[in-house]
């Protein structure tokens, strides 16, 4: 029975977070629970964080945890695999609301916000018919590639997000010069980047409430289901739209699965490419291949 009291007791903690501020009296308290391998602190600055996306950003935040039900349960498992914190899938809440078509001022490209000469480092491909980036797997990989190199740089997942946000650089200048590795001390310098300040306590606000949607007033979810489909090696040359037409199925979801096709026509000189199809599609595809290409 007390088990069941400290588990309700930690929920009503995150669900009501200015009864929460008031006995934390505004100090880091560093939680590690069963509800994220992540260590989650929780102070004023996620507090507000908290209320914000509850009230300013609510209706974008709601967009972003509808998507989420789509992507993050594969971008856990593929972060569970490569030894990361599955919850550090929510960066990519933060930095695009779950969207491949997310552009920023500073030209990074979707789910995971590369720009290109980070994506090119971590294997990702660009080129005038293709942008990995775009690629909800692909680029995941890449991410946790990436995570994983800064968290092996600094030692601390929140000063890999912080660089991830920054770049490695800057957060190494910084450690060096104010000779302290605690996030929460660098981001009270006065020459620490404001947007990074707020990367992480966006970031544990995003997960916090993303544990448990209703509690924090996000109610009635039109929640996106994953994506079914199946893969299916094209060869080059296929023109996707007449491969769409003659396997019956519109066009703009096969460009919705593969969504680093910047073109409806894989290259002839690529011998084969490996393509999303919506699931069931997989026989009308091979007829196809033997009908134009046999």
């Amino acid at each position: 029975m007390k088990i069941y009291f400290s588990i309700l007791c930690l929920l009503l903690c995150f669900s009501h977070p200015d009864l929460f501020a008031q006995n934390l009296k505004r100090t880091n308290i560093i939680l590690k629970n069963p509800f994220s391998d992540l260590p989650l602190t929780h102070n004023y600055q996620v507090e507000q964080w908290i209320k914000i996306f509850q009230s300013r950003y609510s209706k974008s935040f709601r967009i972003w945890l509808e998507r989420s039900y789509r992507y993050a349960p594969m971008m856990k498992k593929i972060f569970r695999e490569q030894g990361l914190p599955s919850d550090l899938v929510y960066l990519a809440m933060i930095e695009s609301g779950f969207s491949a078509k997310a552009i920023s001022s500073a030209k990074a490209v979707g789910y995971w916000q590369f720009i290109k000469p980070t994506a090119l480092r971590f294997g990702l491909r660009k080129s005038h018919w293709l942008d990995e980036r775009r690629d909800f797997e692909k680029s995941t990989y890449a991410a946790s590639q990436y995570l994983q190199f800064l968290y092996k740089e600094f030692g601390d997942w929140y000063l890999a997000a912080a660089a991830y946000n920054m770049g490695e650089k800057k957060l190494s200048h910084l450690i060096q010069k104010h000779k302290t590795k605690n996030f929460w001390a660098l981001s009270q310098k006065h020459d620490f980047p404001y947007e990074t300040a707020h990367y992480i306590p966006k970031l544990i606000a995003a997960i916090t409430i993303a544990k448990a949607p209703s509690l924090y007033g996000f109610n009635y979810l039109k929640v996106k289901t994953p994506y079914n489909y199946e893969v299916f090696y094209l060869p080059g040359g296929t023109n996707l739209r007449t491969l769409a037409a003659y396997i019956q199925q519109p066009y703009r979801k096969i460009k919705t699965l593969n969504p680093d096709l910047l073109s409806d026509r894989i290259p002839r000189y690529m011998e084969n490419w490996r393509t999303r199809l919506p699931k069931g599609s997989g026989k009308k595809a091979s007829q196809y291949i033997s009908t134009y290409f046999m």
